[in-house]
């Protein structure tokens, strides 16, 4: 077995990783670069081979950085199936034709206000692309095997990041090997926490928060606490969340606040009618989170929908205190980046960062204290309170990542650290080597290696 680290490697982003077994080719993960514009830029880079000779596709999740790439691959020639659990098939049918529908707006208005280097500009993929891949899903159940691809076995176990995230255990005459996912948290305010992970020779495994621990803050609390500020001042609180998994925790939370009397009964909104749809999901595979059918539906309860474009428009024009959830979660894109243009300048208000941000993103950039964000070609003044709460991030922290791996039945022969920047990643090799003794690499972009 071959492995080929052909991206989440130096980085967050870009998830991918091609196992060439005899003359077949599997990946497993196929997201979109990110971030920094040099890391963007590898999403319009040649694919490194042709996309026809990769039989399948094996997703650990359904967030973009994970299966963003599909439907570029699939337009450049892919006709091979995607396995995926049923959770992350239910929220591709979500996520991914939302990612065309942005990519095809954001061309639209860089051509419509000449702000783009390229005439015209063009999206990566259309809608119609991402549901046309979306046809070549066959969602498997945790626990039980399938074949991908001939000699190879795998199976998914829960991994607790969101709904439907797997880690993904691969097998063949000889070997195996275990890609950990994006992993979750132990105690998660939502999601179950990440099963024990089965034996393998070989494991890959996510180091985002592998140089940091996660603040000890009861999330609530702190969320409590922001949103009384804000009000208290006449502000409006804006939170760049994934619609997919902090969305819906934000709204749990936000709906036993005002239910506890510990925030004002003041209007929440969520500006994503994806999100929504989304939360929806959630009554469907209960089995993955904590919440019973009574808390799914007061976390569906909890914030007024948003659908028209008009009615986000609306939303920029108000001078009364609420709460506004809107994706994406690293303000690069969507309704959110309207609502930062329209509240980031004027100090009454706050932006909640509510999840890890990679380096290069607007939200990265507002938790480094920047001053003026550019949005649409111009520069932005930051004036409101920016708060990063990082109790409230999906990722397991570098504890838990090593707790998760410590539970492995015997050692592993070696260990490859990805999905982190250089330095959470060096981090977390590093900490395996000491607590465990097991030999660990940190994996290089289109690092190759014979297993």
């Amino acid at each position: 077995m071959r492995l080929t680290f052909m991206g989440a490697a130096g980085t967050v982003t870009g998830s991918k990783y091609l196992l060439e077994h005899g003359d077949r080719r599997m990946l497993v993960d196929c997201g979109l670069f990110q971030g920094l514009k040099q890391l963007r830029l590898r999403n319009w880079d040649a694919f490194p081979l042709a996309p026809e000779k990769i039989d399948a596709v094996v997703l650990t999740h359904a967030h973009i950085d994970h299966s963003g790439y599909l439907p570029a691959l699939a337009k450049q020639g892919f006709k091979g199936r995607v396995f995926s659990t049923h959770a992350t098939r239910a929220l591709a049918t979500l996520l991914l034709p939302d990612s065309g529908h942005l990519q095809e707006e954001d061309a639209f208005y860089a051509n419509r206000h000449g702000f783009s280097k390229h005439q015209p500009a063009l999206p990566l993929y259309t809608e119609e692309d991402a549901r046309s891949v979306l046809k070549q899903f066959k969602p498997q159940d945790y626990g039980e095997a399938f074949e991908p691809i001939p000699g190879v076995t795998v199976r998914f176990s829960l991994a607790g990041h969101i709904l439907g995230a797997a880690s993904v255990h691969v097998g063949w005459d000889g070997g195996s090997l275990l890609f950990s996912g994006d992993l979750g948290r132990d105690e998660d305010i939502v999601m179950r926490p990440p099963e024990a992970p089965p034996a393998a020779d070989y494991v890959v495994i996510e180091s985002t928060y592998g140089d940091r621990i996660h603040e000890q803050e009861d999330p609530a609390t702190l969320l409590a606490a922001t949103i009384n500020r804000t009000a208290a001042r006449g502000g409006i609180v804006v939170v760049p969340a994934f619609a997919v998994g902090r969305a819906q925790a934000l709204m749990y939370m936000v709906s036993n606040l005002k239910r506890e009397g510990r925030i004002p009964d003041l209007p929440v909104f969520l500006n994503s009618p994806m999100a929504a749809d989304a939360t929806e999901i959630y009554h469907k595979h209960q089995k993955e989170h904590r919440l019973d059918a009574q808390q799914c539906e007061r976390m569906c309860r909890a914030a007024k929908i948003v659908n028209s474009v008009e009615e986000s428009r609306k939303l920029n024009e108000m001078r009364y205190p609420a709460v506004i959830i809107s994706a994406s979660g690293m303000a690069t894109g969507g309704r959110v980046v309207h609502h930062l243009k329209a509240f980031a300048p004027d100090h009454r208000n706050t932006i909640l960062l509510a999840g890890y941000q990679a380096v290069g993103t607007r939200g990265a950039a507002l938790a480094g204290g920047a001053k003026e964000i550019k949005i649409h070609g111009q520069y932005v003044p930051v004036r409101a309170e920016v708060v990063s709460l990082g109790s409230l991030s999906a990722h397991a922290d570098r504890t838990e990542l090593l707790h998760w791996i410590g539970r492995l039945p015997r050692p592993p022969r070696r260990v490859f650290v990805s999905h982190g920047e250089a330095a959470a990643a060096d981090s977390l090799r590093q900490a395996i080597g000491e607590k465990h003794g097991w030999p660990a690499v940190v994996a290089e972009q289109m690092q190759a290696v014979e297993l």
